[in-house]
């Protein structure tokens, strides 16, 4: 597939820091197969004076072998390929080579070569101050590897820090764009093959094609011959160094336990020696912890529950983890037979919910409502039942309550007065004077609920995404 999809302000921020009048420093980062070298390669398409170098986990001495090649091709200087010179030479005639334009210099997966190398960012920062600094050239560091990025580049103590000009960690797709990839179906269509894959473009193409759901998951991911078979251990492996201890973490999550207590109760640890272990995987943006949006102080709460962020990441640990050992045996049908059982109603009606909470904030954006909310999230606690979504104007003392209905009938008044007998105790909560309604269901609703729709501008009713 080579049509690049999003991305649009990743790529203004490029375009920006290329167009400074000085030097630039990217730190660019992310998860692997979430786009990254896409990104780069669009963004290099506009720029042609430009050495891309991609490190690999050889050693420094074979990296700088390579980079020192790349190098005398792009400069035409044939003398260097066979010179015994380290970084700060080779990146000295890279400075002085005259182009018409600025030089665009990245360097992809850059934490391989630190990882050989403790120095490695020591001497970029010498590279950097003496030599790129104020030779106006833009420099982009690239790397798959979350948490070593960050200790190489960004964080206090590396040599680096204080000297990027930009940094971009890029995220997953949202769904608002998911049918740029499978333009044939619609939203409501595509809802299900998001909850396996999520908005991660690699993944994403793992499904092109694929008409059936459960085929795709079969053929695709069941499959162990396939790479998503094993991907989480790969995704893993790099970043983590106790890797069943993460593992039995995120089955935990992904079996329903999220609360702290009832996920050390399922792995059985004491709940103190969880931390390090959950703000890793926070880190690197497979978890998150939520509160009840209506919470003052969300970092003290003590109502906070942890959820998996990476869709195809929490389909794997609740569908594929546990009946590995079927897999394995090649009893794949059987594995099919359990997901199809429990995949909508426990499984893909809670990515429904995020969607929708998702779409809340370009509903607002588009002036669906006459104010615009500043928080959006969901509420469960003592004194109201649990609301699919609770969206706060915080100014204006407005206040939308909705549920998320991902069913195959349609919804009726019932779902409507629940709402309004929950209205009360979240006003109270929120201090809101005013209340609307919204109602997400893909199967649409009834000719009541419609009708009230019609004649109460309060209540908003939206079946299609």
């Amino acid at each position: 597939m080579d049509k690049f999809i999003n991305r649009i302000q990743e790529m203004k921020t490029l375009e920006e820091q290329y167009n400074m009048s000085s030097s630039s420093m990217v730190i660019l980062y992310g998860r692997r197969r979430v786009g990254k070298t896409s990104l780069i390669s669009e963004f290099l398409k506009k720029h042609n004076d430009n050495i891309y170098f991609l490190a690999t986990e050889e050693s420094e001495v074979l990296n700088l072998k390579a980079f020192r090649e790349q190098v005398s091709e792009y400069i035409g200087n044939e003398l260097l390929k066979s010179a015994s010179v380290d970084w700060l030479t080779v990146f000295k005639l890279l400075a002085e080579y005259k182009t018409q334009t600025k030089k665009v210099i990245v360097i992809d997966e850059f934490q391989y070569i630190g990882e050989d190398n403790n120095a490695f960012p020591s001497i970029m920062q010498k590279v950097w101050d003496t030599l790129l600094k104020d030779a106006n050239i833009m420099l982009i560091l690239c790397g798959s590897l979350i948490t070593l990025m960050k200790r190489q580049t960004l964080d206090y103590g590396s040599p680096l820090y204080g000297r990027r000009t930009a940094q971009i960690k890029l995220k997953q797709i949202p769904f608002k764009y998911y049918g740029d990839f499978i333009e044939e179906k619609s939203n409501n269509e595509l809802l299900p093959f998001y909850a396996v894959t999520g908005g991660v473009p690699k993944y994403i193409e793992s499904f092109l094609g694929i008409e059936d759901l459960y085929d795709g998951i079969e053929k695709r991911i069941l499959n162990t011959q396939s790479y998503l078979y094993e991907e989480p251990y790969f995704l893993l492996q790099k970043e983590v160094s106790e890797i069943g201890s993460y593992f039995s973490l995120i089955k935990a999550i992904a079996m329903g336990n999220r609360k702290l207590s009832e996920i050390a109760a399922n792995i059985e640890v004491k709940q103190t020696s969880l931390t390090k272990y959950l703000k890793t995987l926070i880190d690197l943006d497979l978890i998150e912890r939520e509160v009840p949006i209506t919470e003052p102080n969300p970092e003290k709460s003590k109502s906070g529950l942890y959820k998996i962020t990476d869709n195809f990441i929490a389909f794997w640990f609740k569908f594929v983890y546990p009946y590995r050992a079927y897999l394995e045996k090649g009893e794949t049908q059987f594995v099919l037979s359990q997901i199809k059982k429990c995949f909508i109603q426990n499984y893909a009606s809670y990515i429904y919910e995020d969607v929708c909470r998702e779409k809340m904030w370009e509903l607002s954006a588009n002036d669906f409502w006459d104010f615009h909310f500043d928080k959006v999230g969901r509420y469960w606690g003592s004194k109201a039942d649990e609301t699919d979504i609770v969206a706060i104007d915080s100014i204006g003392k407005n206040l939308v309550l909705g549920e998320c209905k991902y069913s195959m009938s349609e919804k009726g008044l019932s779902v409507l007065h629940g709402l309004q007998e929950r209205a009360k105790a979240l006003q109270t909560l929120t201090g809101a004077e005013r209340v609307e309604y919204i109602i997400f269901n893909t199967a649409g609703f009834s000719q009541g609920l419609k009708d009230e729709a019609d004649k109460n501008l309060s209540v908003k009713l939206v079946d299609k995404l």
